[in-house]
Parts: C-alpha cells; structure tokens; sequence
C-alpha cells in the first residue's frame, strides 16, 4: 500500500464497499460504526442488544438505578449517533444460522466485521458457556456465510484482544511472539484468530486480525478499569491498585482503535491474504498513572491497595511497529490527553444524569 494513507486516499480506496458489524451495536461496535461512514461506507449492525447493552442494562439487579440511567443516556447516544450516520440497525443474534445469514444476504456485504463477545476476562470466567457461544458460535456463522459468497466477500476482519500474550516475558510484545493466553476470554480469542486463519488457508478467505488492548472512551457501559475508575471515583468508591497500581497496561483511546481498523481494510490485499495487527497507543502506563488522571479530574478520588487478581496476565506495551509501516497508523492520543477528555466527558455526562432524575 503506497504511503501516506491518507484520509482522501483511504475514502477512495473504501468508495462502494458495504460493511456489516455482527456484534456492533457494543463499544467498539458503534464507533466503528460512524467512524466508517465518515468515509462513506454503507454499514450494516446487527446485534441483539443483549450483551452489554440495553438489554443488560435493564435487566441486572447489580446495577443500581442512578447508573442504569446513566448507562441508558449512554446507550441512547450510540443509537441517535448512528442513526444520524446513516447506519443500518437489524435487531439479529449472530448465534443463530437463520437469523445472521438472512440479515446478512439482504445487505449483501463486501466486509465483515466480528465483533461478538464478552468483553472482560473475568465476567467470561463467570459464563464461560456463553463466552464460548458469543465468541466461536457466532463466528462460525460468520465463516460460513463467507465462505457461500467469497466472490463477494473479500475481507473479514476480527476482532481479537492483547490478552492472547498472556504473561508478557519483557516489557514489549509484537505480533510474531507466540500467544500463550490464560483463561476462557482469552483462549476463545485465540481459537477465534486460529479459526479464521484456517478458513483463509483451506478455503481462500481474506482475513485480518487486530489486537487491540486496554480500551477507553466514550459511552462504553463494559466496566472496564478506565471506566470503573471514573465512576468509583464520583461516587466516592475506592480506586481499587491491585498490586499497589505498578501492572502497567498499553491504554488505547476508542479513536485510535477505529482508525487503525479502517485502515486496515483500506490496505487490504483481497482474498487469500491475511494479517494480524497489534492496534494500540504503543506504550504500557501503570495503573497508578491512570488513577492519578482520575485525581486531577476528581481531587476527592480515594485510592486503595489490593491483592492482584491471578486471572489477569502480567501485560506491558503491544509494538505497534507492523501497523506503522503497513497501514501508516499513527495514534494520535496519549493517557494525559485521551484519557483526561475521557473522565472529563464522564464528569459532565454523571451531572446530567443527576439533574435529569431531580427534574423528576
């Protein structure tokens, strides 16, 4: 792919594709989403609201009502910020082999995207059935139905996680360091990269997987560290550091991801061709640097020591060196900055939330 990948290239590269995001009505699912149509992108979601999502939210006792309508205002913004994009929402579970090929075949995409999962190791360790399901079964699905159509199909992109590694040996890992993941979220990960490898090999897929690691942004409901944190912090919770806060994570802005995925079917080589892609910030912060984001943000933040949870491997920084010289990914938002405007946001959106229910 000629360099620079330029954003007027990449929309020209991009001009008539169709992409569908089985899975992504969810975090990354709903950026992807609008960042793809900027480009002009036809975009199809298909999702069953289930997981991690409105569904979810409405049904779990744990969530209390303050932050069920927090998370609901969240929700609401994915939906009017893709509708407003012109993205197509079809209500289907990836699970089923009647519901995906049929919403599937009325779009008639040139890309998929997988995007199904559970998206924390622990509540995976908790239903691993259902990790197991959301993750393999659905992308089954999705390599079936490609492999009907491979002349339309050229590109299934999917979405893996940094968690493959498991316990890093030094402080950086790249893409040819052989997975050794721990734990049901990651395994199923790793069979998903090994699955759509095979299918690539044996019946010509094109396939690119992407690594992405330690996420954060806006309107992601998931719990994730970066969004726990914020949130335990207005609500006067302790920041809990396991270990003391020295794990040190590669935290990536949701933009960044978006941007590298992108490219990443923009600089696709068709069928037959597959590539894996550690898409992240490039550089391992500790835990303590995020909480003391928090502070600066919310100076009544507690802090508070715990032991380290064994499930959670031992991580450090994703090179991003591959993603560089083939897709020319830059990121573009390091922890002060990214995260910063992230707890910000989160800030601002707690305060609404909190007049909203007193006008009530």
């Amino acid at each position: 792919m000629p360099r620079p990948l330029t954003p007027d290239k990449i929309k020209k590269i991009l001009s008539g594709e169709r992409v569908a995001l089985v899975g992504g009505a969810g975090f990354i699912g709903h950026n992807l989403a609008i960042g793809l149509r900027k480009f002009g992108v036809e975009v199809l979601v298909a999702d069953n609201l289930m997981q991690n999502n409105m569904v979810d939210n409405l049904s779990q006792k744990e969530i209390d009502p303050f932050r069920r309508e927090l998370n609901y205002g969240f929700l609401t913004q994915r939906f009017e910020l893709m509708r407003d994009a012109g993205v197509l929402l079809r209500n289907a579970d990836a699970r089923s082999m009647t519901d995906l090929p049929e919403v599937l075949h009325e779009f008639e995409p040139t890309k998929i995207v997988h995007l199904s999962a559970i998206s924390s190791a622990v509540e995976a360790k908790k239903v691993p059935g259902l990790c197991f399901d959301l993750q393999l079964i659905t992308l089954r699905n999705v390599l079936e139905y490609t492999r009907l159509f491979p002349e339309r199909i050229d590109q299934v992109v999917f979405l893996s996680s940094s968690t493959v590694y498991g316990d890093f040996n030094g402080p950086t890992v790249d893409e040819s360091v052989r997975p050794r993941p721990y734990g049901i979220y990651a395994n199923a990960k790793f069979m998903g990269e090994r699955l759509v490898r095979t299918y690539s090999d044996q019946y010509g897929l094109g396939v690119t997987v992407i690594r992405p690691s330690a996420l954060y942004g806006e309107r992601c409901v998931s719990r994730r560290v970066s969004q726990a944190f914020i949130e335990n912090a207005l609500m006067g919770k302790p920041l809990l550091l396991e270990g003391g806060g020295d794990g040190r994570l590669d935290f990536t802005y949701i933009d960044d991801l978006v941007d590298g995925i992108i490219r990443s079917m923009a600089a696709h080589e068709g069928p037959g061709t597959t590539e894996t892609f550690n898409i992240t910030y490039g550089n391992a912060r500790t835990i303590a640097e995020l909480a003391a984001i928090v502070k600066s943000v919310v100076p009544d933040a507690i802090l508070e020591e715990r032991q380290r949870d064994k499930i959670k491997p031992i991580r450090g920084t994703l090179s991003t060196k591959r993603a560089e010289e083939i897709l020319d990914f830059k990121p573009q938002w390091p922890l002060e900055t990214g995260y910063k405007r992230y707890c910000e946001w989160y800030v601002d959106q707690w305060e609404r939330t909190q007049r909203r229910l007193e006008a009530n």
